[in-house]
Parts: C-alpha cells; structure tokens; sequence
C-alpha cells in the first residue's frame, strides 16, 4: 500500500482505510452535476468521470462504470453478515465503497456506490469562445 496523505481528517481515515462509510445522503459530492472528474482523495489517481454518475436514490454518489478499470481493484466483502464486492483504489489500496448489479440496465446495470469522503472533484476547464 502506498503513504496514506497526510492531509486527510481522521473520518476520512476510518472511510478510505478501516472501511468505514459516510452517512447516507451526507456526502459533498452526491449532488454534484458539473462535468468534471472523480480522483482518489488519498492518491490522485482518477477513478470516475462525470458522464457516467448518476441519481441511483441510494444517498452516495453513484458511477455506472469507472472511468478505467484498470484504476480500481474488486474485492469480495463479507463483513456485516452479507456477500458484496468493494471497490478499492488499485493505486493505493483505498477503499472506496461497493459496486451492485441494480444500476442502469442501459448503462451496463452496474452501481459503483462510493463515499464522497474518498473523492475529490475537479471540474473540467470551460474555455473562452
């Protein structure tokens, strides 16, 4: 695993590192609609692009598919008395939240449902006509 940034609070420690996961419909970026990227909070490494988040209702930001899936590693996951798969940064082993098969039939029906607390937002540059 690599450094874990110094800059992270605590809460995003107990998220991107022992699992943990923000409240439902609390996260910063579940309403975030600019066109942008989704980077790992921890590393930088881009995981998911604006044109494939959508409102699943669930109450944390939903991606159809990462935005290469070379970036992200799928784990199964059998805390909590259930069978899931986590998804995880592949550059820094952070974990990022779950992935479902009850997303968009259209889309490929995948959910990657991920903590706002494990991404930062970087709107894409709009540039003058």
């Amino acid at each position: 695993m690599n450094m874990i940034n110094r800059n992270l609070t605590d809460k995003e420690k107990y998220i991107l590192f022992e699992g943990g996961t923000e409240a439902p419909f609390s996260g910063a970026l579940l309403d975030e609609k600019r066109s942008g990227n989704f980077v790992c909070k921890n590393c930088g490494a881009l995981l998911f692009e604006s044109d494939t988040k959508f409102n699943s209702g669930t109450g944390w930001p939903s991606f159809t598919e990462p935005a290469n899936r070379k970036h992200v590693i799928l784990k199964e996951d059998t805390s909590h008395g259930m069978v899931r798969t986590e998804v995880m940064c592949a550059n820094c082993n952070a974990h990022l939240g779950h992935v479902f098969s009850d997303g968009p039939q259209d889309k490929g029906g995948k959910r990657y449902c991920i903590n706002s607390t494990c991404l930062m937002f970087s709107p894409e540059e709009k540039h003058g006509k």
